[in-house]
C-alpha cells in the first residue's frame, strides 16, 4: 500500500478517518440547499413550504410567503420559525420584532440551527448590534465544525458591517 513500514497503522487510521467523514456527512445532511431548510428533509409532503417559501421570498413575494407559512403552521418546527423570521426580516419595512421572535423560537427548538444563527446574526447587524452578530458567529463556529456556508455568509456580513 505505502512504500514504508507503518506497523499496520495505515489501514486502521484510514478507516477511522473515513468513518469520521462519513459520520459527519450524515450528521450534517451533506451539501445543503441555500433555502435555509438546511437542517431537515424538504421532500416530506407535510413540509412542502421548505422549498416554496424561500423561492417566494427570493422573488420578493413576502406576503405570499407568509400566507403559505401561515397555512401550515408548524409551531414546533425550527425550520418553520426560521423561515417566518426570514420573511419578516425581508419585508419592506422589515418587522424586526416578529423576525427576532421567530429566530429565537427556532433556536429554542434547535440551538445549533445554522440558518437561524446566520439570519439572526444578520438581523442583529441590521439593528446595529455588531456584538450580537459576533456572538451568533461564535455559535455557528461550534455548529459548523468544518466550516459551512452559513458561517461564511455571516462572517462576510460582519466584515463588511458599517453602523448606520
Amino acid at each position: 500500500m505505502i512504500g514504508f513500514k507503518t506497523k499496520g497503522l495505515v489501514e486502521p487510521i484510514a478507516s477511522v478517518l473515513i468513518a469520521i467523514l462519513l459520520a459527519y456527512g450524515s450528521l450534517t445532511g451533506g451539501v445543503q440547499a441555500a433555502s435555509d431548510s438546511r437542517n431537515t428533509d424538504s421532500s416530506a409532503p407535510e413540509k412542502s413550504w421548505l422549498k416554496q417559501v424561500p423561492a417566494l421570498i427570493a422573488q420578493g413575494e413576502i406576503k405570499m410567503a407568509l400566507e403559505k407559512l401561515a397555512e401550515d403552521s408548524q409551531a414546533t418546527d425550527a425550520d418553520w420559525h426560521n423561515l417566518m423570521g426570514f420573511a419578516y426580516r425581508k419585508q419592506t419595512p422589515p418587522d424586526f420584532g416578529r423576525s427576532e421572535f421567530h429566530y429565537l423560537e427556532a433556536l429554542k427548538i434547535k440551538p445549533d440551527h445554522r440558518g437561524a444563527l446566520e439570519y439572526y446574526g444578520e438581523l442583529m447587524l441590521m439593528k446595529n448590534d455588531l456584538a450580537g452578530a459576533q456572538e451568533m458567529a461564535k455559535r455557528l463556529k461550534k455548529a459548523c465544525f468544518f466550516g459551512c456556508e452559513e458561517l461564511r455568509d455571516l462572517q462576510k456580513a460582519i466584515d463588511s458591517f458599517k453602523p448606520r
